[in-house]
């Protein structure tokens, strides 16, 4: 299975997260998968390749030629390292290459990635599983926001259901395979 991972990049945050980032690139290995990323070597993004890498994964990370070395820089120690030309492109190689989405906590490119794939598969376009892997709350504000717009009648339950919020990273890896594999079989049966 090939799981693309949207998480920060950011030198500024708690090294709680970026410790969540090893755990997740570990477990992929462990498992046998193959990472996608944006391509970045610091914080968890680089964690989280690192340590696939470590652990004997394959590591993909996906470039934009135009990103600006004093915010990201490359990771050339990636099995692949897709230059794309924009974040727009970006994205498409990223999700193109994901049987699955795994998002740990990030800023806003982290939420627009994010968004971008729900509404996606909200609306049919893909059928790919998407785990929000959250064990220290940081997203709980979007979790309640979703259940709130559900409630108001701004999402369907569709879209609620699209998304599933996990905060040990054994789950959300079991759960990402789970309805890989039941997406697997749909596909053979039709």
């Amino acid at each position: 299975m090939t799981v693309t991972v949207f998480c920060a990049s950011s030198t500024r945050i708690d090294g709680k997260h970026v410790e969540v980032a090893r755990e997740v690139g570990a477990e992929l290995a462990r498992r046998g998968h193959t990472l996608v990323t944006g391509g970045g070597v610091q914080s968890c993004m680089g964690s989280v390749a690192e340590a696939a890498r470590l652990g004997g994964a394959r590591t993909v990370g996906v470039v934009p030629e135009g990103m600006p070395a004093a915010q990201e820089v490359a990771d050339g120690d990636n099995d692949e390292l897709v230059i794309v030309p924009d974040m727009r492109a970006r994205k498409a190689e990223m999700d193109r290459r994901a049987d699955g989405f795994l998002v740990l906590p990030g800023g806003i490119g982290t939420l627009e990635e994010l968004l971008e794939i729900w509404v996606a598969r909200s609306l049919g376009f893909h059928a790919k599983p998407i785990v929000i892997l959250d064990p220290h709350g940081v997203y709980g504000p979007l979790h309640d926001l979703m259940d709130h717009l559900l409630e108001e009648g701004f999402n369907r339950p569709a879209a609620a259901e699209a998304v599933r919020f996990c905060g040990d990273v054994g789950e959300a890896l079991d759960h990402l395979e789970a309805e890989h594999g039941r997406r697997a079989e749909e596909l053979l049966e039709f």
